[in-house]
């Protein structure tokens, strides 16, 4: 059973100010790959490490969000972080998210959220003791960010910055066929309908056919609209696209609809695969190619 090594295996201990940011940074640690647990509670830390152990190898990056919401186990904090320091195969840093009073308060108002420990209710009492209760496990922390100024994108590239490895997010552009028929994806950013173009069903011998059928991709393709369409929606991705990654996004669901995702929308959304693969990392899925009761594309 391997344990890793201090070399390969990341644990970050995320903390601080309630309100300061810890949503965004988990988050961002998830988008990089770790394994995130939000709301640890200190006494099950050795038994996570146990876990990550008995995991092999498997579990060699991790982010732990641990903070005052467990606050009936957070005298054991300082205990777990010293047994901690005494594991030679693991090193973890604790990262601190801190802001100004001020600005705690204002985004209390905001949410029109209660600070967790504000017994009347006011956001500055609540500030107040948990600035005071965390004083020591700052003095701890290897990393203090004050999001005081910074936009919830700000820190999300703050983190990205340091804790990447090549310093760079991989941001994938994820190009989804479907069947306006079968529903729209709840997951999809952009939708692109398709149903104006030239339809394959209607020829006898492709209709049992997909656009994975070079017949039907040739046919689908051929038409002076189609070549239209993927001139506009082309550019108007190559222009969008860098700006999604820009401002953090870890991917984007980009779904083209036809009636019933067997032939024009997989045809396209194949396309639209191969143009841009040489800029970005790009997977190609069809929801509904397999649906082939009713065969009305």
């Amino acid at each position: 059973m391997s344990t890793g090594s201090i070399n390969d295996t990341q644990m970050v201990i995320i903390t601080g100010m309630s309100g300061a940011g810890k949503t965004v940074a988990i988050q961002s640690f998830e988008d990089l790959g770790f394994f995130c647990v939000d709301n640890l509670p200190p006494t099950l830390l050795q038994k996570f490490l146990e876990l990550m152990k008995e995991s092999g190898n498997k579990m060699n990056k991790v982010a732990l969000v641990m903070d005052l919401r467990g606050r009936e186990f957070f005298d054991h904090l300082f205990k777990a972080l010293d047994e901690l320091d005494e594991t030679s195969w693991v090193k973890p840093q604790i990262l601190f998210l801190d802001a100004d009073d001020s600005t705690l308060v204002r985004r209390y108002k905001e949410t029109r959220r209660s600070h967790p420990l504000a017994k009347s209710g006011l956001p500055l009492e609540g500030i107040s003791l948990e600035r005071e209760l965390l004083e020591e496990l700052k003095g701890r922390a290897q990393l203090i960010y004050n999001t005081s100024q910074m936009k919830p994108r700000e820190l999300r590239e703050k983190i990205l910055t340091e804790f990447t490895a090549n310093k760079q997010l991989i941001f994938t552009v994820n190009l989804m066929s479907f069947g306006f028929k079968h529903g729209l994806p709840i997951d999809a950013d952009l939708v692109f309908d398709v149903r104006f173009l030239p339809n394959p069903h209607y020829i006898e011998h492709m209709r049992p056919k997909t656009g994975l059928d070079e017949e039907v991709s040739s046919y689908v393709l051929k038409w002076n609209e189609t070549q239209k369409f993927l001139e506009k929606v082309t550019d108007l991705l190559s222009f969008m696209l860098p700006h999604y990654k820009r401002e953090g996004k870890a991917q984007l669901v980009i779904a083209i609809g036809c009636t019933g995702g067997q032939h024009r929308s997989v045809a396209l959304a194949e396309y639209l695969g191969r143009f841009f693969e040489n800029d970005y990392k790009t997977c190609v899925s069809h929801r509904d190619i397999e649906r082939r009761k009713d065969k009305t594309t």
